[in-house]
């Protein structure tokens, strides 16, 4: 189950497909989400992807070669369960970066722009986002999101919510 999840993921963040995640796999996602959002956001949203590379990297790169592999990410994603704190320091710190209008909220359509961000192109995200909305509010709180980041990345059921935080998973 996490290698399917997570193999989704990976093929999104790496840009050029050649099975590897380096520094300019994050640049280039924020680079995207910049384009999306405008100028304004640059410099917050290429902190935050490349924090998170730096993370990954520290915690992934077994052979230090500056990139790392879909195995590599695997074994960092195995050893999740035992590290909820540093999962949801993980959210929030990409809740930040989804919350575009700074309302602490996640509305469906900044869940979409995450998605397009995320895959590069357009996505329906309407039959996912109200599987994702435990409330039914129409909105996702940072406690939510924390708590679907944490299924997505340290669980392995499959009928969890937090499975599809990413959008649906490939066949």
């Amino acid at each position: 189950m996490q290698r399917r999840k997570i193999s989704g993921v990976f093929a999104a963040m790496d840009v050029d497909g050649d099975g590897f995640l380096q520094e300019y796999d994050f640049q280039a996602l924020a680079d995207r989400w910049a384009r999306r959002r405008g100028p304004g956001d640059a410099q917050s949203l290429t902190g935050i992807m490349l924090s998170w590379w730096t993370t990954l990297l520290a915690a992934s790169d077994i052979d230090r070669d500056d990139k790392v592999t879909l195995d590599e990410v695997l074994l960092v994603v195995d050893k999740l369960p035992a590290m909820p704190e540093a999962v949801t320091a993980t959210a929030d710190a990409m809740f930040e970066a989804i919350d575009e209008n700074r309302d602490g909220m996640i509305s469906a359509a900044e869940y979409r722009q995450l998605i397009e961000v995320w895959n590069g192109r357009p996505t329906d995200t309407d039959a996912t986002f109200p599987l994702l909305d435990s409330d039914g509010d129409g909105m996702l709180s940072r406690d939510e999101f924390a708590a679907l980041w944490l299924e997505f990345w340290a669980g392995d059921d499959a009928e969890a919510p937090g499975t599809l935080v990413f959008g649906p998973l490939a066949a």
